[in-house]
């Protein structure tokens, strides 16, 4: 072709020719990008050994260290370089498969500080905007191929069960499903749209941090498909490409070898992807049962599991080709195999020491936070901030003490922190700003007393592996005098702001002293920034609790049997229980940050007496702002879930209701633009047997001063059905429904009724 030119038919058609033919000739008929992605993974199964199939089942085997691997000096291990490995198959051009932690961005410990540190899942959930969350999932899905991997682990989608669960700052769910269902999907496209997997995790009602090894969830079946299918379908409908199963019992039976769950998933749930274990959450080789791939090694799903399965009967060649297409189906969907034919480099090892994070994820990061945060009150219009007043910053506001993000395998080191001081001091040039950390009480208050305002920045930090002590200020970290801090500088300042820095619901005992609060959860880098956008007006507050936060400890009565579960009663030996099976519990497994004789395995811990405990969900629907309503329950020191105020204000009219559509118009009556996330709660006919009202429908609306909008909320048959048991499916509920359109689950400004 020397001196000729191609035009863009030809050339498309010779890279195909290419694609097909190899590097050595060899028909690769899979490689037909014409082909819908299960042709070719079927097209390409046709074409491997079994144990290339097997290879694609699990990480590497033992006595391999099983993740992010180096040595003293940085020295990669690239057969185990990412949180989870699965090796390439050099002789039919399938990548290795780089999966990598965590559900709000690239967990690199290997070269700390080249990644952006993004806001945490339950953050950008209080936006209620699907835009944001797509923007999120695009940024996260940027920087996770830049370093190589191919496969993120997130993100979390997990219900808000448990108030004081350790990870519910993971979780973009918040407390309902719907929300859940509605949010997750534009981040699963966000993040598959740079050739990674996305993963929607834990897989299922992993919904407490205790005993999460060990735990059983007693749930029945209407109660999972209402509350917490919901988030994973809404993944499916999205296309994401796996799931994760997860380390606790449902019904006695372990979640990643769970037949009845895993089949909701595959068949009921409408999920092609396949299922990878949370990492040592394998207990057999569960093939049959529904699980796809072991992590992070083989103890189960190797070569010897496998071939001692087949010989017992207990799967078929057929288990193992379905779950062999399954992930081949996933990486041809996502564009994994295509990208890597294109660019041998593009799931290399080598790019852990890329440093992916940019001047443009930065701010995106700060818009996405500041878009995040709560105002959840607003007295006297205290904020946002005049100019040209005294101002005194108290509490965890500079380098040594802000929170930004909380811990565990979704914890991400920041390529740097603006803090709320240094943030706030470079922007508020036309007054004058003190600062008092909060450690001596009295000198705090003193400084308050002398501003014209006073910012308490007050938080706390929970994480993986642990539920959290209470939710109180108090427990978390280290100073555990925040409550009395902020009760004196509110009765020497009556002009007090607090800004609210936690994992999930937290209790505000101090709120009748206060006239501003504010929430933006775990913020991520762009903390500092993003939160002085707020409190001096540059941005205009529109989130909304995805979540309830309570007046007092406790306040939806979980009996113990609930949270945290109960030992259970020993039964009389032959057991005959399978909930009495607890002799196969897993110990989680010492990963070592190394490889070869650089690093020895740290000695395990003797064993200790398995016990078995369960978690009774007798609650069935009344989870979160369910349970206030059915009980009742006003707010005195609480906000409601749905809450969240602007620097404008909004008025609703006009309401009209049919089955399929709630319409109404939304005016902005105050004096700027702003953004109201309007909520339908539905009301179902008495003999459905549902919650008092359940969030059916959202939706963001930006208004200039003055403007009035008509709003339309679309309603499906399956807003308006339920779980059925009998037949096991969705059944649309008939009778007359109750349509509430309003700011907040507590603030409805409008009802109506339709009937079905």
């Amino acid at each position: 072709f020397k001196g000729a030119q191609l035009s863009g038919s030809m050339l498309s058609g010779l890279v195909v020719c290419v694609a097909l033919a190899g590097a050595t000739g060899e028909v690769r008929d899979w490689m037909n990008r014409a082909d819908p992605p299960g042709v070719r993974a079927k097209a390409l199964l046709a074409k491997m050994t079994f144990d290339e199939k097997v290879q694609m089942l699990h990480g590497p085997i033992s006595p391999m260290p099983c993740c992010e691997c180096h040595n003293a000096s940085g020295i990669i291990n690239k057969a185990c370089a990412y949180t989870g490995n699965i090796a390439p198959n050099t002789r039919l051009g399938i990548p290795p498969v780089n999966m990598n932690d965590g559900p709000q961005g690239f967990r690199e410990s290997i070269f700390p500080g080249t990644t952006t540190a993004w806001p945490s899942g339950l953050t950008v959930a209080s936006s209620w905007d699907v835009e944001v969350m797509g923007l999120w999932g695009d940024g996260m899905g940027k920087e996770f191929f830049a370093k190589g991997a191919n496969v993120q682990l997130g993100p979390g989608v997990c219900l808000a069960r448990v108030p004081r669960n350790g990870r519910n700052f993971e979780y973009l769910s918040g407390e309902d499903p719907f929300l859940g269902y509605t949010l997750v999907q534009p981040v699963i496209k966000g993040i598959q749209a740079h050739n990674v997997v996305a993963n929607a995790k834990h897989y299922v009602l992993n919904n407490q941090e205790t005993d999460r090894h060990t735990i059983s969830a007693l749930v029945d079946e209407r109660t999972r498909f209402e509350m917490y299918y919901p988030p994973f379908e809404g993944a499916a409908k999205a296309g994401v490409a796996s799931v994760m199963c997860s380390y606790n019992k449902i019904n006695g039976v372990w979640a990643c070898e769970n037949p009845t769950t895993l089949s909701d998933l595959k068949d009921r749930l409408g999920f092609n992807g396949y299922v990878m274990s949370d990492w040592g959450a394998t207990h057999s080789t569960s093939i049959h049962a529904g699980l796809d791939v072991e992590m992070p090694g083989a103890d189960f799903m190797g070569p010897d599991g496998i071939n001692a399965t087949l010989q017992a009967k207990g799967a078929t060649l057929a288990d193992i080709d379905d779950s062999v297409t399954r992930i081949l189906t996933a990486m041809f969907q996502v564009g994994v195999i295509d990208t890597f034919d294109a660019d041998p480099m593009a799931y290399d090892f080598s790019k852990h020491s890329k440093n992916v994070t940019t001047e443009a994820a930065a701010e995106l990061a700060r818009k996405l936070s500041a878009e995040s945060t709560v105002l959840l009150k607003n007295q006297d219009s205290i904020l946002p901030v005049a100019r040209g007043k005294r101002v005194a910053i108290i509490g965890l506001a500079d380098e040594s003490n802000a929170l930004t993000h909380a811990g565990g395998s979704g914890q991400v080191i920041p390529s740097f922190i603006a803090t709320p001081l240094s943030s706030f001091r470079k922007a508020y040039t036309e007054g004058e700003v003190s600062y008092c950390n909060g450690t001596d009480l009295e000198f705090c208050a003193v400084q308050a007393a002398a501003a014209d305002v006073a910012i308490v920045f007050a938080g706390t930090l929970s994480g993986e592996g642990s539920d959290r002590l209470s939710l109180s200020l108090d427990d978390g970290i280290a100073v555990n005098n925040q409550n009395e801090l902020i009760t004196k500088v509110a009765q020497a300042q009556p002009n007090t702001v607090v800004v609210l820095s936690v994992p999930g619901a937290i209790l505000c005992p101090w709120e009748p002293l206060v006239k501003g609060i504010v929430t933006n959860f775990m913020p991520g880098q762009q903390a500092g920034n993003a939160i002085t956008d707020v409190l001096l007006g540059a941005v205009n507050p529109s989130a909304k609790l995805p979540i309830t936060f309570p007046n007092m400890e406790n306040e939806t009565q979980f009996a113990p049997d609930q949270w945290p579960g109960v030992p259970d009663a020993p039964l009389p030996s032959p057991k005959t229980d399978p909930r009495q099976l607890c002799e196969d519990v897993a110990t989680p497994q010492n990963f070592v940050q190394g490889f070869g004789e650089e690093t020895a395995l740290a000695a395990a811990p003797p064993p200790t007496p398995p016990v078995c405990k369960f978690s009774n969900y007798t609650e069935h629907l009344l989870v979160g702002y369910r349970y206030y309503d059915h009980h009742n329950i006003s707010f005195s020191t609480g906000f409601p879930f749905g809450h969240g105020l602007s620097y404008t204000t909004f008025s609703y009219a006009n309401l009209e209701t049919s089955q399929t559509e709630v319409t109404f118009t939304l005016k902005n009556t105050g004096t700027r633009a702003g953004a109201e996330v309007a909520q339908l709660y539905l009301g179902f006919p008495a003999a459905a047997g549902e919650p008092p009202r359940q969030l059916k429908g959202f939706t963001k609306v930006l208004l200039a001063a003055g403007e009035s909008k008509t709003v339309s909320i679309p309603l499906s048959p399956r807003e308006v059905s339920i779980w059925d048991v009998e037949s096991h499916g969705w059944k649309v509920a008939s009778g007359q429904f109750t349509a509430w359109v309003g700011s907040s689950s507590r603030d409805l400004r409008l009802s109506g009724t339709f009937t079905v």
